[in-house]
């Protein structure tokens, strides 16, 4: 499931003092928040189970048992949702993304048409210059 574990990544991250101070801020918001709303549960109780310990899919488990069952159709359109977002948005995402971009030193990049694939470059994720 699109971008689940990279939030429990960066709650992993911030219990060890390894986050990225600009993401911290946004812990529980943005997609975190969407994804979280789309599962269910609540950010606090996630990061609590998280921090309990297992995989990323015992946690999703516990996500549907605790939030609400999800079937492969529901995780495709998640998926497909997060993966799109910003492309080819209304204007007013676009000029957010594009601003986000230019905060981040990545205004150069044409490639980079998404939230996710400004997420990737940031963190080194993407192979493209």
């Amino acid at each position: 499931m699109a971008w689940f574990p990279r939030m429990l990544d960066k709650l992993r991250l911030h219990a060890k003092d390894e986050l990225p101070p600009d993401y911290v801020p946004w812990l529980g918001k943005g997609f975190d928040g969407r994804c979280c709303r789309f599962l269910r549960v609540e950010y606090a109780a996630l990061e609590t189970r998280t921090l309990q310990g297992g995989t990323d899919e015992e946690i999703l488990d516990w996500c549907f048992q605790v939030g609400r069952p999800v079937s492969d159709e529901d995780i495709e359109v998640w998926t497909a949702f997060i993966c799109k977002r910003g492309l080819r948005d209304s204007p007013e995402l676009l000029a957010d993304l594009e601003d986000s971009k230019r905060k981040s030193g990545l205004a150069h990049r044409a490639d980079i048409d998404t939230y996710l694939r400004r997420h990737d470059a940031e963190e080194g994720r993407d192979h493209a210059v």
